[in-house]
């Protein structure tokens, strides 16, 4: 039986862009709110789809390497600060009050990710020391999301990945300065 083509005139043009889905997306919106900027609409929603997307692999990498995302989040830290941080300082990354802080901790430690040792500066207080066991959780579970960012920015030429970045933080300044 002979494959049935779509007639000549609905194949897509070899000229024409391809479309994402915020294409169609931008497209109902615009009788709906004539002042809509279509270009602006396209990028942030771009960019937030492609925020859930990482997202949701980062929470199912973390999942799959039997992590907690509040541990990730937690060994993330720590890991940034060279493995070996006071709780003042993590409960200051995370923006969490100091009991959550300590509860995230304790969980660690039974797992082996952490230990507690007391600080070099004052014996009053306890520095927290990322385990072998904590970074090789954490580093695989980050693995699994830097192997999606490479595959989609991998569709960008070095030059364009860098003027991406140049744009993006152009754009995170102005959050970042306010109103």
């Amino acid at each position: 039986m002979a494959e049935h083509l779509p007639p000549q005139e609905h194949l897509p043009s070899q000229d024409a862009p391809l479309r994402d889905w915020t294409d169609g997306h931008v497209e109902r919106w615009q009788p709906v709110l004539p002042d809509l900027d279509p270009v602006i609409e396209a990028a942030v929603t771009r960019m937030w789809r492609l925020t859930r997307h990482l997202g949701r692999v980062r929470e199912q990498g973390v999942a799959d390497y039997g992590l907690h995302k509040h541990e990730f989040d937690t060994l993330h830290v720590l890991a940034g600060r060279g493995g070996h941080a006071a709780p003042s300082d993590l409960r200051a990354d995370l923006n969490l009050a100091p009991a959550s802080v300590t509860g995230r901790l304790e969980t660690l430690e039974r797992r082996g990710f952490v230990l507690r040792t007391p600080s070099t500066e004052d014996r009053r207080k306890v520095d927290i020391v990322l385990t072998e066991a904590g970074r090789a959780a954490w580093h695989e579970a980050l693995d699994v999301v830097g192997r999606e960012e490479r595959r989609l920015l991998g569709v960008l030429s070095e030059e364009e990945r860098h003027t991406l970045s140049e744009l993006l933080r152009k754009v995170m300044l102005a959050q970042e300065q306010g109103g």
